[in-house]
């Protein structure tokens, strides 16, 4: 809605550590929070409890809220000494009561940060601020409340900061529930493609990716095609791309004198990491596409995949092997769609 017509019927709310519920006038009451002690001195009000600690193997709700609405911007990020909680955390969220979650995926992937090294994103609905400040701007609309999870997957203590804003307004009937669905594959068996996103069957829109692939071989790694499979499409697709660099916006490998070119955009972007490891194996590209302009409708079923292929000096295509994860971003006319084994730790975890 925009800010500057009258909104009758429309109410702000946001869930942080200072206001676990969201209720009006309880923002800053605390007393026992992580800051006590540093608001010994000033008392209730004085920032008491801007963070919460989430121990190892458990699961902290972040927000659990009754109602119908939308949320507009998520922010969080985590302590400077959790150097690897971005796969090593698990968000998931729920709509409408669901037992099952619509968005299911590592903390970092979410916010296209899988990587552990600082980079700005500058995108139309990510955000990603000096000094990992993660933000996110989709639109998720539910019609009886959500319910946000983080699980702290790692041996070590997480402390994360957060704030969840939200509008309690109705929703139209014809509203989308928001989802995003994490698959990775280490290593691609040979010639076979990877699928990004399976099984999803209803009425809805395709509206992101993005992804982290990681080589293992030193020749060009970004030849694959991606294919959306729409509404009964059986061998071939109806949507079909020209390279992995491409469908990603870039081209030509996105290299730069021989070197990759990173680039953050607001519907594209491409990091590569380590930065300065051009032509080696075990380099980590970290790749966003937005479908903000351009959503993949389907009314039935879709299915996306990705080809793993390089070249061979002889110059003939050569199927690699490489190591290949995914966050699909999607909306559907329903609050759980059907939902792919999570990951266990280990599986999650980049070398």
């Amino acid at each position: 809605m925009d800010y500057f017509k009258r909104h009758d019927g429309i109410v702000s709310r946001s869930v942080s550590a200072e206001n676990f519920t969201g209720e009006k006038g309880q923002g800053g009451t605390s007393t026992n929070g992580a800051a006590r002690g540093c608001a010994k001195e000033l008392g209730q009000g004085w920032k008491v409890s801007p963070a919460v600690l989430i121990r190892p193997g458990e699961t902290f709700v972040a927000a659990d809220v009754a109602g119908a609405g939308i949320i507009n911007h998520i922010w969080l990020t985590y302590s400077l000494d959790d150097v690897n909680q971005s796969r090593c955390t698990t968000l998931r969220i729920f709509w409408d009561g669901c037992g099952v979650p619509a968005v299911e995926c590592p903390l970092g992937d979410f916010f296209a940060s899988a990587h552990e090294c600082y980079s700005q994103i500058s995108s139309s609905v990510v955000c990603v601020n000096p000094r990992k400040g993660y933000n996110c701007y989709w639109k998720m609309p539910f019609r009886t409340g959500f319910k946000i999870t983080v699980e702290n997957t790692s041996e070590k203590p997480m402390i994360l900061y957060y704030q969840i804003d939200y509008q309690l307004c109705a929703v139209p009937d014809d509203a989308l529930y928001f989802h995003a669905q994490f698959r990775r594959t280490n290593p691609v068996p040979e010639k076979t493609v990877f699928t990004a996103l399976e099984d999803v069957v209803g009425h809805g829109a395709y509206v992101g990716t993005y992804m982290v692939y990681g080589t293992h071989e030193t020749e060009i790694w970004c030849e694959g095609e991606f294919k959306f499979y729409l509404d009964g499409d059986g061998q071939f697709p109806t949507i079909c791309g020209t390279g992995t660099e491409d469908y990603f916006g870039a081209a030509f490998s996105g290299e730069v004198d021989g070197k990759t070119v990173t680039f953050s955009t607001p519907y594209s972007g491409v990091f590569q990491w380590p930065a300065d490891r051009a032509g080696s194996v075990n380099r980590r590209f970290s790749l966003y596409r937005w479908h903000i302009e351009d959503p993949i409708f389907f009314d039935s079923d879709l299915r996306v995949t990705v080809q793993a292929l390089g070249w061979y000096p002889t110059g003939l295509y050569k199927t690699l092997q490489d190591d290949l994860s995914c966050v699909s971003f999607f909306y559907l006319d329903n609050p759980a769609g059907n939902k792919p084994v999570y990951p266990e730790p280990a599986q999650l975890e980049i070398h």
